[in-house]
């Protein structure tokens, strides 16, 4: 149950800003404090991805899916719980307890499964929201997905204004989704008789067994694991038993009516595609944008616009969480932070890409086929993060007395077992007309990705139940502390000074100084990254080469006159790298560096520059953050 630290925790940047502890919450505002984040996460199950399974389902095989959506909808009550769990009572997100528990090769693979779900996710987004502007604009597909990238700076624009605000935003826009689809709910006028039979377990042929995949798919989803467990720890909690029951059970109410709205939306898409088309022999729209061209004939010139509009609402509601996700499953599992706009520049790219080229070559009339495929690759991850969850929440020497019961264990088995075994049934079928051909390497790339991702997945299955009888000893509140009788401070011979030659060097400078004595050395290092630098190293002479020497050296003058022992360095090309070896060559015993210094087209990649120095050096590194 021991938390990290402020550097290392989930989502830090948010972590424990909304004080659930606080005196004024009590009563019903203390609910309403722990109320939210599952609201982020219900929007991962009304995305675009879920519009086309939804109608897929309806028009094609009428309420027969209907079972299918409520199955996922209890799945994802039980899953989604399990993944909060996790993040309240052991303060960690599903990612960082996988880094912990797993090798790191493993991790790596686990890695990039994640990363993969988080494609297809935003695929999903990507193209819904491209439909939904086209479908109001009259815009060509591609202009509409090239567009998608302009909300590249939302995410970062949401947290500044806070947790509470950012969770208002994807509500209002979950809000606009369930109103839209209510009222063309109720102009259709579906016979609730026929839907009710719609609840009995049937499966007509492999079609609908690829499409009810894809309905699970787009309803639980791999990413929203990731996101749950990190976005929980958004509440600062009291640490302590009651702290827990309170937050889990306030947790539970919060995912519960979130995920049964989420449930209540999926549902009417089916239940209108079912009434309006399937009822009326159009078995054939299964894609989002014949579903608006034939509404009008059937409710009226209302039901198409508020279509669009909602489709636009689930797919900028949707790319917010799953930018979350991202950031989650990079930082968790390679401790790699960077800018956070420019993950979601990298996410988005990582879409739009594979859109463009689908649409390219295609067409349009493709893109609900690539809709769909988005939400069956994310069915196929599901495993890989189910299962590593149920150890998680399973194990009684992390989780205490808040591990799960049997019972519940048993339910989140079979969850996983079902999934895995409708996942290797659609695969078979899928990949059994590569092995009719006669393409060798074909047949032999499947056959070694499938022997991979079967090992991986025996790996975190069993691999578990053996560690975790090799653990002894029960959790434990906080770590065990030591507090010495007298305290020897650290003595710094030689302190390396990083500098940028900005307006911020006088602070670092400043800093570096307030760490020495009379008898520390400063050393004074400055990276040159120009053009010639990259290309000669040390055997530079270009203009800026020598004018970055001549300001590195009246540093040390100016240091030097004041009484202080000052020498000076200058590194070539790659920042990181030269940092790191100038500070080891030097044996320096501390390193002072700013956590921004540079500007324009720099300034995007220096975020990574801090921790990218730190993972180099094995001594102390003093941050010193500049506004």
């Amino acid at each position: 149950m021991n938390t990290l630290n402020d550097q290392s925790a989930s989502l830090s940047e948010v972590h424990e800003t909304v004080d659930t502890t606080a005196s004024k919450h009590m009563g019903w505002r203390r609910i309403f404090s722990f109320l939210g984040p599952a609201y982020l996460v219900s929007v991962g199950y009304m995305d675009p991805g879920n519009w086309a399974t939804d109608l897929a389902g309806g028009s094609q095989f009428g309420y027969k899916l209907i079972w299918v959506l409520l199955m996922s909808n209890l799945m994802a009550l039980l899953l989604q719980g399990l993944s909060a769990r996790l993040g309240i009572v052991r303060g960690r997100d599903l990612a960082q307890a996988n880094r912990e528990a797993f090798p790191r090769p493993v991790n790596f693979a686990l890695y990039i499964l994640a990363e993969i779900a988080i494609a297809a996710t935003d695929l999903a987004e990507v193209l819904g929201m491209a439909i939904g502007i086209q479908l109001l604009t009259g815009l060509p597909l591609i202009w509409g997905v090239s567009l998608t990238i302009l909300d590249t700076f939302l995410l970062l624009y949401l947290q500044r204004l806070g947790m509470r605000k950012m969770e208002a935003f994807i509500i209002a826009l979950v809000g606009i989704i369930a109103i839209s689809f209510f009222i063309e709910l109720a102009l259709a006028k579906p016979a609730l008789a026929e839907i009710a039979t719609g609840f009995v377990p049937s499966l007509p042929n492999n079609e609908a067994l690829y499409i009810a995949i894809g309905i699970i798919g787009a309803t639980v989803m791999p990413h929203n694991l990731y996101l749950h467990s990190a976005l929980v720890q958004t509440r600062k909690i009291e640490k302590s038993d009651k702290g827990f029951k309170d937050a889990l059970r306030f947790n539970r109410i919060d995912t519960t009516i979130a995920l049964n709205i989420a449930f209540l939306v999926n549902a009417s898409i089916l239940i209108l595609a079912a009434t309006v088309f399937f009822k009326t022999g159009n078995s054939h729209v299964a894609e989002i944008k014949e579903a608006h061209r034939l509404l009008p004939s059937f409710l009226g010139n209302v039901a198409p616009v508020l279509f669009a509009v909602a489709l636009i609402a689930a797919g900028q509601s949707s790319t917010v969480t799953g930018t979350l996700a991202g950031q989650i499953i990079m930082e968790g599992y390679l401790r790699l932070r960077i800018n956070p706009w420019l993950r979601r520049l990298i996410t988005r790219l990582l879409a739009i890409i594979p859109a463009f080229i689908a649409i390219a070559i295609y067409g349009e009339h493709e893109a609900d086929t690539l809709l769909v495929f988005s939400q069956v690759v994310l069915s196929l991850q599901l495993g890989f993060a189910i299962i590593p969850l149920i150890h998680f929440v399973s194990d009684k020497s992390t989780m205490g007395k808040f591990a799960i019961k049997g019972f519940t264990q048993i339910a989140a088995w079979v969850i996983a077992l079902v999934l895995v075994y409708l996942n290797i049934k659609m695969l078979i079928n899928e990949v059994m007309p590569v092995f009719r051909g006669d393409n060798l390497w074909a047949m032999l790339l499947v056959s070694l990705l499938a022997a991979a991702c079967l090992g991986l997945l025996f790996y975190i299955s069993f691999v578990p139940f053996y560690l975790r009888k090799k653990k002894a000893g029960s959790i434990q509140m906080h770590g065990v502390a030591s507090f010495p009788e007298t305290f020897t401070l650290p003595v710094y011979k030689k302190v390396a000074v990083a500098l940028d030659f900005s307006a911020n060097d006088d602070k670092i400078i400043r800093h570096a100084l307030g760490q020495g004595n009379p008898q520390t050395q400063y050393l004074l290092l400055h990276i040159v990254e120009s053009a010639s630098a990259s290309l000669h190293g040390n055997e530079s002479a270009d203009y800026e080469t020598q004018k970055d020497r001549e300001q590195l050296e009246l540093y040390v003058r100016h240091l030097v006159e004041k009484g202080y022992n000052a020498v000076a360095e200058i590194g070539y090309n790659k920042r990181v790298k030269e940092i790191a070896r100038i500070v080891k060559e030097s044996q320096a015993d501390l390193l002072v560096i700013g956590a921004h210094g540079h500007t324009t087209f720099h300034d995007i990649l220096y975020g990574q520059t801090v921790n990218a120095v730190r993972h180099e050096l094995n001594i102390p590194v003093l941050v010193v953050t500049l506004k």
